[in-house]
Protein backbone atom coordinates (compact mmCIF):
# COMPACT_ATOMS: atom_id res chain seq x y z
CA UNK A 1 0.00 0.00 0.00
CA UNK A 2 1.40 3.40 -0.96
CA UNK A 3 -0.02 5.17 2.06
CA UNK A 4 2.66 5.96 4.62
CA UNK A 5 1.98 8.85 7.03
CA UNK A 6 5.58 8.88 8.25
CA UNK A 7 8.02 11.67 8.86
CA UNK A 8 9.84 12.97 5.79
CA UNK A 9 12.62 15.56 5.33
CA UNK A 10 10.18 18.46 5.13
CA UNK A 11 7.82 17.34 7.89
CA UNK A 12 9.05 18.90 11.15
CA UNK A 13 9.95 16.74 14.10
CA UNK A 14 9.38 19.66 16.42
CA UNK A 15 6.90 22.53 16.23
CA UNK A 16 6.30 25.62 18.26
CA UNK A 17 3.77 25.30 21.05
CA UNK A 18 2.14 28.34 19.40
CA UNK A 19 0.89 25.92 16.73
CA UNK A 20 -1.85 24.99 19.21
CA UNK A 21 -4.44 27.71 18.77
CA UNK A 22 -6.89 26.36 21.39
CA UNK A 23 -6.68 23.76 24.16
CA UNK A 24 -10.03 22.40 25.36
CA UNK A 25 -10.61 20.40 28.53
CA UNK A 26 -14.01 18.71 28.11
CA UNK A 27 -16.84 19.22 30.55
CA UNK A 28 -17.89 16.01 32.30
CA UNK A 29 -21.49 15.08 33.00
CA UNK A 30 -22.60 12.08 35.02
CA UNK A 31 -25.74 10.54 33.50
CA UNK A 32 -26.09 7.98 36.29
CA UNK A 33 -25.12 4.83 34.44
CA UNK A 34 -22.22 6.40 32.54
CA UNK A 35 -20.21 9.60 32.08
CA UNK A 36 -20.15 11.91 29.07
CA UNK A 37 -17.28 14.28 28.27
CA UNK A 38 -18.22 17.18 25.97
CA UNK A 39 -15.42 18.95 24.12
CA UNK A 40 -17.50 20.91 21.58
CA UNK A 41 -19.00 23.42 21.56
CA UNK A 42 -16.66 25.17 24.01
CA UNK A 43 -16.40 28.73 25.27
CA UNK A 44 -13.19 29.22 23.28
CA UNK A 45 -14.28 27.45 20.10
CA UNK A 46 -17.70 26.58 18.69
CA UNK A 47 -16.48 24.39 15.82
CA UNK A 48 -13.48 22.58 14.35
CA UNK A 49 -14.14 22.76 10.63
CA UNK A 50 -17.85 21.84 10.43
CA UNK A 51 -17.75 19.72 13.64
CA UNK A 52 -19.92 21.57 16.17
CA UNK A 53 -20.58 18.92 18.83
CA UNK A 54 -18.23 16.28 20.24
CA UNK A 55 -19.16 13.88 23.06
CA UNK A 56 -17.18 10.96 24.45
CA UNK A 57 -19.45 8.49 26.23
CA UNK A 58 -18.02 5.78 28.46
CA UNK A 59 -16.20 3.53 28.91
CA UNK A 60 -19.15 2.22 30.91
CA UNK A 61 -20.19 -1.17 32.26
CA UNK A 62 -23.84 -2.28 32.41
CA UNK A 63 -25.45 -5.11 34.33
CA UNK A 64 -28.04 -7.49 32.87
CA UNK A 65 -31.27 -5.66 31.89
CA UNK A 66 -29.51 -2.29 31.96
CA UNK A 67 -28.63 -0.11 29.01
CA UNK A 68 -28.95 3.26 27.31
CA UNK A 69 -32.30 4.74 26.36
CA UNK A 70 -32.07 7.97 24.38
CA UNK A 71 -35.73 8.68 23.72
CA UNK A 72 -36.98 9.98 20.35
CA UNK A 73 -35.81 13.55 19.84
CA UNK A 74 -35.55 15.96 16.87
CA UNK A 75 -32.69 17.52 14.90
CA UNK A 76 -32.35 20.16 12.19
CA UNK A 77 -29.38 21.63 10.33
CA UNK A 78 -26.79 18.96 11.09
CA UNK A 79 -25.52 15.44 10.49
CA UNK A 80 -24.94 13.12 13.44
CA UNK A 81 -21.95 10.75 13.42
CA UNK A 82 -22.01 7.74 15.75
CA UNK A 83 -18.82 5.67 16.13
CA UNK A 84 -18.18 2.98 18.73
CA UNK A 85 -15.11 1.33 20.21
CA UNK A 86 -17.09 -1.13 22.34
CA UNK A 87 -20.76 -2.10 22.66
CA UNK A 88 -23.68 -1.34 20.33
CA UNK A 89 -26.62 1.02 19.77
CA UNK A 90 -29.94 0.42 18.04
CA UNK A 91 -30.79 3.46 15.93
CA UNK A 92 -34.35 4.14 14.79
CA UNK A 93 -35.50 7.24 12.95
CA UNK A 94 -38.49 8.86 11.29
CA UNK A 95 -37.22 7.75 7.86
CA UNK A 96 -38.01 4.17 8.88
CA UNK A 97 -34.40 3.18 9.62
CA UNK A 98 -33.74 0.42 12.17
CA UNK A 99 -29.98 -0.08 12.32
CA UNK A 100 -27.72 -1.57 15.00
CA UNK A 101 -24.20 -0.16 14.95
CA UNK A 102 -21.15 -2.09 16.14
CA UNK A 103 -17.53 -1.03 16.79
CA UNK A 104 -15.66 0.27 13.76
CA UNK A 105 -18.85 1.04 11.81
CA UNK A 106 -20.43 4.43 11.21
CA UNK A 107 -23.99 5.77 11.35
CA UNK A 108 -24.35 9.07 9.46
CA UNK A 109 -27.76 10.69 9.79
CA UNK A 110 -28.39 13.98 8.05
CA UNK A 111 -31.23 15.95 9.59
CA UNK A 112 -31.60 18.61 6.92
CA UNK A 113 -34.93 20.34 7.47
CA UNK A 114 -35.96 17.89 10.20
CA UNK A 115 -35.65 14.33 11.46
CA UNK A 116 -36.38 12.43 14.68
CA UNK A 117 -34.41 9.48 16.03
CA UNK A 118 -33.77 7.35 19.11
CA UNK A 119 -30.77 5.33 20.30
CA UNK A 120 -31.19 2.42 22.66
CA UNK A 121 -29.40 -0.69 23.83
CA UNK A 122 -31.02 -3.65 22.07
CA UNK A 123 -33.00 -6.28 23.96
CA UNK A 124 -30.44 -8.92 22.95
CA UNK A 125 -27.56 -6.97 24.48
CA UNK A 126 -29.51 -6.17 27.66
CA UNK A 127 -29.87 -9.92 28.26
CA UNK A 128 -26.33 -10.07 29.65
CA UNK A 129 -23.69 -7.74 31.14
CA UNK A 130 -22.16 -5.47 28.50
CA UNK A 131 -20.14 -2.31 28.02
CA UNK A 132 -20.29 0.86 25.93
CA UNK A 133 -17.60 3.24 24.69
CA UNK A 134 -17.76 5.65 21.79
CA UNK A 135 -18.01 9.11 20.30
CA UNK A 136 -20.99 11.02 19.00
CA UNK A 137 -20.37 14.08 16.86
CA UNK A 138 -22.52 16.62 15.07
CA UNK A 139 -21.49 18.20 11.77
CA UNK A 140 -23.16 21.53 10.97
CA UNK A 141 -24.57 21.70 7.45
CA UNK A 142 -23.69 24.41 4.92
CA UNK A 143 -26.42 27.02 4.79
CA UNK A 144 -27.63 25.95 1.35
CA UNK A 145 -28.21 22.38 2.62
CA UNK A 146 -30.13 23.14 5.81
CA UNK A 147 -33.51 22.74 4.10
CA UNK A 148 -32.68 19.51 2.25
CA UNK A 149 -34.64 16.30 3.02
CA UNK A 150 -33.26 14.11 5.83
CA UNK A 151 -31.16 11.05 5.02
CA UNK A 152 -29.41 8.13 6.73
CA UNK A 153 -26.32 6.15 5.72
CA UNK A 154 -24.69 3.19 7.46
CA UNK A 155 -21.26 1.86 6.55
CA UNK A 156 -19.75 -1.34 7.87
CA UNK A 157 -16.26 -1.65 9.25
CA UNK A 158 -15.02 -3.27 6.04
CA UNK A 159 -16.22 -0.30 3.96
CA UNK A 160 -14.01 2.28 5.70
CA UNK A 161 -10.39 2.76 4.59
CA UNK A 162 -8.01 1.19 7.12
CA UNK A 163 -4.25 1.74 7.15
CA UNK A 164 -1.63 -0.05 9.22
CA UNK A 165 2.00 1.11 8.99
CA UNK A 166 4.95 1.80 11.29
CA UNK A 167 3.03 1.47 14.55
CA UNK A 168 0.02 3.47 13.34
CA UNK A 169 -3.46 2.08 12.69
CA UNK A 170 -5.90 4.55 11.13
CA UNK A 171 -9.52 4.22 10.06
CA UNK A 172 -10.96 7.04 7.91
CA UNK A 173 -14.49 7.33 9.29
CA UNK A 174 -15.65 10.40 7.38
CA UNK A 175 -14.07 12.49 4.64
CA UNK A 176 -10.55 12.28 3.22
CA UNK A 177 -6.96 12.24 4.50
CA UNK A 178 -3.60 10.70 3.61
CA UNK A 179 -4.74 9.99 0.07
CA UNK A 180 -7.75 7.93 1.21
CA UNK A 181 -11.47 8.79 1.23
CA UNK A 182 -14.35 7.32 3.19
CA UNK A 183 -17.35 6.28 1.06
CA UNK A 184 -19.74 8.18 3.37
CA UNK A 185 -21.33 11.08 1.48
CA UNK A 186 -20.50 14.37 3.21
CA UNK A 187 -21.94 17.86 3.02
CA UNK A 188 -18.54 19.60 2.78
CA UNK A 189 -14.83 18.76 2.83
CA UNK A 190 -13.80 17.26 6.18
CA UNK A 191 -11.86 14.48 7.88
CA UNK A 192 -12.70 12.31 10.89
CA UNK A 193 -10.19 9.58 11.80
CA UNK A 194 -9.78 6.91 14.47
CA UNK A 195 -6.03 6.54 15.11
CA UNK A 196 -4.27 4.04 17.38
CA UNK A 197 -0.53 4.68 17.85
CA UNK A 198 2.09 2.41 19.39
CA UNK A 199 4.46 3.91 21.96
CA UNK A 200 6.73 6.46 20.28
CA UNK A 201 4.95 6.37 16.91
CA UNK A 202 4.92 9.69 15.06
CA UNK A 203 1.90 10.84 13.07
CA UNK A 204 1.79 13.98 10.89
CA UNK A 205 -1.54 15.77 10.74
CA UNK A 206 -3.30 16.05 7.39
CA UNK A 207 -2.06 19.30 5.85
CA UNK A 208 -4.67 19.66 3.10
CA UNK A 209 -7.52 20.83 5.34
CA UNK A 210 -8.25 24.32 6.61
CA UNK A 211 -9.10 23.50 10.23
CA UNK A 212 -7.57 20.62 12.25
CA UNK A 213 -7.95 19.20 15.75
CA UNK A 214 -7.01 16.17 17.83
CA UNK A 215 -8.86 14.61 20.75
CA UNK A 216 -6.83 12.29 23.01
CA UNK A 217 -8.99 9.34 24.03
CA UNK A 218 -6.36 7.14 25.67
CA UNK A 219 -2.67 7.37 26.50
CA UNK A 220 -0.82 10.59 25.69
CA UNK A 221 0.88 12.51 22.90
CA UNK A 222 3.76 14.96 22.81
CA UNK A 223 3.72 18.22 20.86
CA UNK A 224 6.74 20.56 20.96
CA UNK A 225 7.98 18.88 24.12
CA UNK A 226 4.67 19.23 25.98
CA UNK A 227 2.69 16.12 26.96
CA UNK A 228 -1.09 16.02 26.55
CA UNK A 229 -2.95 13.25 28.37
CA UNK A 230 -6.32 11.66 27.67
CA UNK A 231 -9.32 13.97 27.81
CA UNK A 232 -7.77 16.90 25.93
CA UNK A 233 -8.66 18.45 22.58
CA UNK A 234 -6.10 20.53 20.71
CA UNK A 235 -7.03 22.78 17.79
CA UNK A 236 -4.14 23.83 15.60
CA UNK A 237 -3.19 26.97 13.77
CA UNK A 238 -4.07 26.73 10.05
CA UNK A 239 -1.30 26.05 7.57
CA UNK A 240 1.39 24.66 9.87
CA UNK A 241 2.93 21.31 8.99
CA UNK A 242 3.21 19.39 12.24
CA UNK A 243 3.27 15.94 13.78
CA UNK A 244 2.47 14.36 17.14
CA UNK A 245 4.27 11.54 18.94
CA UNK A 246 2.60 8.90 21.08
CA UNK A 247 3.70 8.61 24.72
CA UNK A 248 5.28 5.59 26.43
CA UNK A 249 1.96 3.73 26.62
CA UNK A 250 0.81 4.63 23.11
CA UNK A 251 -2.25 6.71 22.26
CA UNK A 252 -5.78 6.45 20.88
CA UNK A 253 -6.82 9.61 19.06
CA UNK A 254 -9.66 11.12 17.09
CA UNK A 255 -8.46 13.49 14.36
CA UNK A 256 -11.06 15.90 12.99
CA UNK A 257 -11.49 19.07 10.99
CA UNK A 258 -12.06 20.36 7.50
CA UNK A 259 -13.57 23.28 5.66
CA UNK A 260 -14.94 26.06 7.84
CA UNK A 261 -18.50 27.28 7.32
CA UNK A 262 -19.62 30.76 6.28
CA UNK A 263 -20.18 31.82 9.89
CA UNK A 264 -21.12 30.66 13.40
CA UNK A 265 -24.27 28.67 14.05
CA UNK A 266 -27.13 29.07 16.48
CA UNK A 267 -27.58 26.08 18.79
CA UNK A 268 -30.62 25.30 20.91
CA UNK A 269 -31.15 21.82 22.39
CA UNK A 270 -30.74 19.44 19.43
CA UNK A 271 -31.14 22.11 16.76
CA UNK A 272 -28.36 23.79 14.75
CA UNK A 273 -29.08 26.53 12.22
CA UNK A 274 -27.65 29.57 10.48
CA UNK A 275 -30.58 31.70 11.67
CA UNK A 276 -32.62 32.13 14.84
CA UNK A 277 -35.81 31.97 12.77
CA UNK A 278 -35.13 28.35 11.81
CA UNK A 279 -34.52 27.47 15.45
CA UNK A 280 -37.77 29.11 16.55
CA UNK A 281 -39.72 27.34 13.81
CA UNK A 282 -38.35 23.94 14.88
CA UNK A 283 -39.08 24.66 18.56
CA UNK A 284 -42.70 25.43 17.79
CA UNK A 285 -43.08 22.38 15.56
CA UNK A 286 -41.76 19.94 18.20
CA UNK A 287 -43.87 21.44 20.96
CA UNK A 288 -47.05 21.15 18.88
CA UNK A 289 -46.56 17.36 18.66
CA UNK A 290 -48.30 17.06 15.33
CA UNK A 291 -46.71 13.73 14.42
CA UNK A 292 -49.09 13.08 11.52
CA UNK A 293 -48.83 16.23 9.40
CA UNK A 294 -46.31 18.45 11.18
CA UNK A 295 -42.60 19.04 10.65
CA UNK A 296 -41.54 16.03 12.77
CA UNK A 297 -42.63 12.40 12.95
CA UNK A 298 -41.68 9.85 15.61
CA UNK A 299 -39.28 7.03 14.70
CA UNK A 300 -40.86 3.97 13.14
CA UNK A 301 -41.19 1.31 15.84
CA UNK A 302 -40.44 3.73 18.71
CA UNK A 303 -43.53 5.92 18.97
CA UNK A 304 -44.52 5.27 22.60
CA UNK A 305 -42.54 8.15 24.11
CA UNK A 306 -40.50 11.19 23.17
CA UNK A 307 -38.12 13.72 24.73
CA UNK A 308 -39.64 16.94 26.05
CA UNK A 309 -38.07 20.15 24.78
CA UNK A 310 -36.41 22.22 27.52
CA UNK A 311 -37.95 25.48 28.63
CA UNK A 312 -36.49 28.63 27.10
Amino acid sequence: MSWNPAMDPICPDAVSIDAIETLIIPRSRDLGSFEVRRALPASKRQMVGPFIFFDQFGPAEFLTNQGVDVRPHPHIGLSTVTYLFRGEFQHRDSLGTNQIIYPGEVNWMTAGRGVTHSERTSLETRAHPHNLYGIQTWVALPEDQENEPPDFEHRGKEDLPFMDSEGKKLRIIIGSAYGQRSPVRTSSEMFYIDAALDAGAVLPLPDDHEDRGIYVLEGSIGIAGVVYDAGRMMIFRPGDRLAVQAGPHGARLILLGGETLNGPRYIWWNFVASSEEKIEHAKDAWRRRDWESGMFRLPTGDEAEFAMAPKD
